[in-house]
């Protein structure tokens, strides 16, 4: 049986128009059809097979000989196909997609050779997002993103790891407004980590020992948006064949947390503006409001007011959404917290079924540092997640992250700060304190050296006594 595209004929095989091909292996239809229209949106062709033998027969007819990826829908002989597959194909991206989101699943099927892991039900943005990945256009974003929400308990401020003084700031008054029950904005860029942020605020607020419940506004539908916040009453709107209770009940004397808040639509900014002024919200058919005991955390991956410029998002909501405004700067503005970062993953990737303790080389904590981070600490995460899965070592190394390499010879760095996240200039283009850039170098010192305050001494060239007066006069912990 002929191989696919591994007779060094590649650039011979393509699909018309350029059209990407899939091969979905699925025996349930109406799954199969769900992806394949969700594929087809970013111009993908889907062909179907719906069990071992037919995938594998699939891959000497025309259609096979053109594949760019294959979704897999877990089953029992899952591995021996990936194998398979891996064996005929070895650089063919396989993604495997489960109901079941537990890391020990994922850690079997990345074993076997699969590239990515999917969870149903699959949001669009998630199986576009793989599927990019796959053909090597993603900017850092999605990959393995079901694994990094379930691995990653909540943390108290005390337990998140990060130094840079954008960071520090946006921790200190996110510590400082917890507190109250005044609404917060936490902005930044996706994967820069505002849900742990967001966690946090919740875990160190009064409404702690009650519910923090999140909606993605961005995941749902317009038309639903409204209905999945608020509820509706029987017979509504044509489809409401039943009551419906909103987020906004399970929520009650705990925090309602909206992410990507940006994206929703008119009417429910209105009735979240309600919420913000009266504290009560009227379910759509119902004849009278009720009252809404809740605090209001929204989050958006761009900058809000931007949308309030352009009449996408009410000026007088984003005044009340933002009483408490938090920026979260993106991980290559902080590239100095990475090493910390870095073992703080590691440390809690292997509390993971399956997983274990690792090192990691100098040479491979110097690439990490080197490279952006298009999908931030997110990102970080995941490719640290894969690379554990699969070493056979006790330590990882640079060859442990071929991929990262591959896109650091690729990718510039002109025109970024040296010094390893170091700003040596303020945002007006004038030289930063020395005193600034002093506790700056101090603090990715500690965080590289993991603290150890000798080392960090010699290493800075000055003695024990003078690093702690030091410390003392910049007003730096020795946690830092």
């Amino acid at each position: 049986m002929p191989s696919l595209r591994d007779s060094g004929d590649d650039e011979d095989i393509m699909t018309p128009n350029g059209t990407r091909m899939l091969m979905l292996v699925d025996d349930e239809p109406a799954q199969a059809r769900l992806v394949s229209a969700l594929a087809a949106r970013a111009g993908w062709r889907t062909v179907t097979a719906n069990d071992f033998e037919h995938a594998v027969a699939m891959l000497g007819t025309r259609d096979g000989m053109m594949l760019d990826a294959v979704i897999i829908d877990g089953f029992d002989e899952i591995a021996p196909l990936i194998s398979e597959l891996r064996a005929r194909r070895p650089a063919l991206p396989i993604l495997m997609m489960t109901a079941d989101n537990s890391v020990d699943v994922a850690v079997s099927a990345m074993r076997a050779g699969a590239t990515d892991f999917l969870v149903k039900p699959i949001a669009p943005d998630r199986l576009i997002a793989a599927l990019e990945a796959a053909l090597g256009n993603d900017r850092g974003g999605g990959e393995l993103r079901p694994l990094t929400e379930k691995i990653s308990a909540p943390l108290g401020f005390d337990e998140i790891v990060g130094s840079a003084p954008k960071f520090r700031t946006a921790l200190a008054i996110a510590a400082k407004a917890a507190r109250a029950r005044v609404p917060i904005l936490v902005e930044g860029e996706s994967g820069v980590g505002k849900e742990v942020l967001v966690e946090a605020i919740h875990a160190a607020s009064p409404r702690v020992k009650r519910p923090l419940i999140t909606i993605n506004c961005g995941n749902i539908p317009a038309n639903l948006i409204e209905s999945e916040i608020f509820g509706h009453e029987q017979g509504a709107f044509p489809g409401a064949f039943t009551r419906q209770t909103g987020k906004i009940v399970e929520a009650e004397g705990g925090t309602l947390f909206l992410d990507e808040v940006g994206e929703l639509p008119q009417d429910a900014q209105i009735k979240l503006l309600r919420v913000l002024q009266t504290n009560d919200y009227h379910p759509a058919g119902a004849r009278h409001p009720r009252e809404a005991d809740v605090r209001i955390v929204v989050a958006s991956n761009r900058v809000l007011l931007e949308k309030v410029a352009a009449g996408h998002f009410r000026e007088d909501l984003y005044y009340r959404l933002a009483a408490v405004q938090l920026l979260v700067p993106p991980l290559r503005e902080r590239r100095g917290d990475v090493p910390a970062l870095t073992r703080h993953l590691l440390a809690r990737i292997a509390r993971q079924p399956g997983l274990r303790e690792l090192g990691i080389t100098d040479e491979a904590m110097a690439l990490l540092a080197s490279y952006g981070w298009p999908g931030n600490v997110r990102q970080l995460h995941d490719v640290l997640f894969r690379a554990a899965v699969l070493c056979e070592s006790d330590a990882l190394t640079a060859a442990d992250f071929p991929h990262i390499a591959a896109q650091s010879l690729a990718t510039p760095t002109a025109g970024e700060p040296s010094g390893a996240g170091v700003a040596l200039y303020q945002p007006d283009g004038n030289l930063r304190a020395l005193d600034a850039i002093e506790a700056d170098v101090i603090r990715l010192a500690i965080g590289h050296y993991r603290g150890r305050m000798t080392e960090v001494a010699r290493r800075l060239g000055i003695g024990r006594s003078t690093l702690y007066r030091k410390l003392a006069e910049l007003g730096i912990s020795d946690a830092a």
